[in-house]
């Protein structure tokens, strides 16, 4: 039987909806909080891995936020995913894991970056500031993916999905993400009677989404389908 290790962290959707679209009759599907994670992981020095013996590891972000969250946290931001997913990727090639699918986020791309954005953008330009530490810990993740391919010859893909937004999303206001932060303002001007919202930002920036059903289904399906040769959008 195939286990499949999710590493449930930031506690956003990405983890919960791809469960949700793996077939449990298949699979024995492992789900860790942050708490469990930094026990089994950072401080087992392995054992979580040595002990469950996954077969495919999904490791989406374990600390992720809105702009307001990047700009009052950058240290946990950058300590807490870069400290997360290099235990968890090291373990990963330790135990012999078939495959990992480490998902990355689009503001690993450099500010100025053109409309759709090419993967070939990565590293040409500086980023944007206000998440620049949580961008500077994902691509030292999808760099150590590919460090390890070439050294190890494991078989760890890197995809940066689009903005995720959906019915499963953190409408916090404190901590949502665009999309999520928007509806929840329009729903609160509505409720209060307001004609009119005051948005962050001059209005001109153009950003890529993604729905959540769509990005499990391209999650698994990267998972089953495609091998290590380049990053995936």
């Amino acid at each position: 039987q195939t286990t499949t290790l999710m590493l449930n962290g930031s506690g956003r959707y990405e983890d919960r909806w791809v469960y949700l679209k793996i077939n449990p009759a298949s699979l024995c599907i492992f789900t860790q909080g942050i708490g469990y994670l930094y026990i089994a992981v950072n401080h087992g020095e392995g054992k979580f891995f040595t002990d469950e013996k996954p077969e495919y590891v999904f490791l989406p972000s374990i600390k992720s936020g809105s702009i307001k969250a990047n700009l009052a946290s950058p240290a946990e931001f950058l300590y807490e995913n870069l400290q997360t997913q290099n235990n968890v990727i090291h373990s990963a090639y330790r135990s012999g894991v078939k495959k990992l699918l480490y998902l990355g986020a689009t503001c690993v791309y450099p500010e100025d970056s053109p409309q759709p954005i090419k993967e070939k953008c990565l590293l040409t330009g500086p980023l944007e500031k206000t998440s620049e530490a949580y961008a500077l810990a994902k691509i030292a993740g999808i760099k150590m993916c590919q460090s390890y391919n070439v050294q190890y010859g494991t078989n760890f893909i890197a995809a940066i999905p689009a903005t995720l937004y959906g019915p499963h999303d953190s409408f916090d206001p404190e901590k949502s993400h665009v999309l999520a932060a928007l509806i929840q303002k329009f729903y609160e001007a509505k409720k209060a009677g307001q004609n009119e919202i005051t948005l962050w930002g001059t209005g001109t920036p153009e950003r890529e989404f993604l729905y959540e059903d769509d990005f499990a289904r391209a999650s698994i399906f990267l998972m089953e389908n495609f091998n290590p040769s380049s990053d995936q959008n």
